[in-house]
């Protein structure tokens, strides 16, 4: 799941909200992981990763900007 932040303050936006999906994570009791990744200096976003049984729980929680599928390998 994806949240996308843009702006000057985009990286500091950016990772306060990761802290906050990390304190769902734990919270929940969900496995997966937050981080955030700079696209460029105006743009920022913060993911979140859980397993697909995990993922329309937090989908409908969190209700991110988009998401992305990734099949593991």
């Amino acid at each position: 799941m994806i949240w996308d932040f843009r702006g000057p303050e985009a990286e500091k936006i950016a990772e306060h909200h990761v802290i906050h999906l990390n304190e769902y994570l734990a919270k929940e009791k969900l496995e997966g992981f937050a981080n955030l990744d700079k696209q460029t200096d105006l743009h920022t976003i913060a993911f979140v990763v859980v397993d697909e049984s995990q993922m329309m729980k937090v989908r409908d929680e969190l209700r991110p900007h988009r998401a992305v599928w990734y099949e593991q390998v």
